[in-house]
């Protein structure tokens, strides 16, 4: 059953990631009501499959590779419902579902065995960690699509070649905004579980931090760059195009860190 719920979200993302990109260039309201439809059927049977996994292991989604990239694609889709649900930007699903696929996809291939599953507060230590360290990324994931739309609107704009995109696009006011607020809420998420980290290592008589450049340092990297767009935008008004870009840099070195710690 986890086997069959899990293909029916990864096929449902498919046929949504199709369906946005045919309603981005062609504009077919029941194009895209239909992609609406099939990612909420993708996010029901993702729920479902997290929720037998979980039920089998007897432990959260947090302790394999399989687990942590299917944690992360479920808490996209869900930030991206509530981006969509107030911003109204049906065109972020062409850049943020394709997204959900492709973490779900590469989840396949990603280990299912499990270590030494921790106890009681050390329990409690990893999974803050991991919890929360994930919203940040998936809350990433929505400022790196929003950055995107916003350079495709900017060229258009700067160039004065105003093609079909310009006027299927938000304004870039409101993708400016969207990028803040999405970064507003995954910085201090992230910053929280890279906190919880360091003091699930203290009760796994690690040091408080580590300087290991495979695994710590490019998180430390991440937290930098989203930090900068964070505080640059309240005390320098860092935005627009230079805030869009380090969210998009931001999220590629998400991707390495990511690959780096499963």
């Amino acid at each position: 059953m986890d086997k069959i719920s899990f293909s029916v979200a990864l096929f449902s993302y498919l046929a949504a990631s199709l369906g946005y990109f045919v309603y981005l260039v062609y504009r077919r309201p029941l194009v895209s009501s239909l992609s609406g439809g099939a990612v909420a059927l993708g996010l029901i049977s993702h729920t479902v499959s997290i929720g037998l996994h979980s039920a089998i292991t007897g432990h959260g989604p947090y302790t394999t590779s399989y687990e942590i990239a299917m944690f992360l694609a479920w808490f996209i889709v869900v930030i991206y419902f509530l981006t969509e649900w107030k911003y109204k930007i049906k065109d972020l699903g062409s850049f943020v579902i394709p997204l959900v696929f492709l973490v779900m996809l590469v989840s396949v291939f990603l280990s299912k065995d499990a270590g030494l599953v921790p106890e009681s507060e050390v329990r409690f230590w990893l999974t803050m960690h991991r919890t929360l360290s994930i919203i940040g990324y998936a809350a990433f994931s929505i400022a790196f699509a929003a950055g995107i739309m916003y350079l495709i609107q900017e060229h258009q704009v700067k160039s004065k070649k105003l093609g079909i995109m310009y006027f299927r696009m938000p304004s870039l006011e409101v993708l400016d905004d969207l990028n803040f607020k999405v970064i507003t809420i995954g910085f201090p998420l992230f910053t929280l579980g890279f906190m919880t980290g360091s003091i699930w290592n203290t009760k796994m008589d690690q040091a408080f931090f580590s300087w290991d450049l495979a695994k710590t340092m490019p998180m430390v990297i991440v937290w930098l760059i989203y930090g900068l767009v964070f505080f640059g935008r309240m005390t320098t008004g860092l935005r627009g195009k230079k805030a869009a870009q380090f969210a998009i840099l931001g999220f590629v070195a998400v991707i390495g860190t990511f690959f780096l710690h499963i």
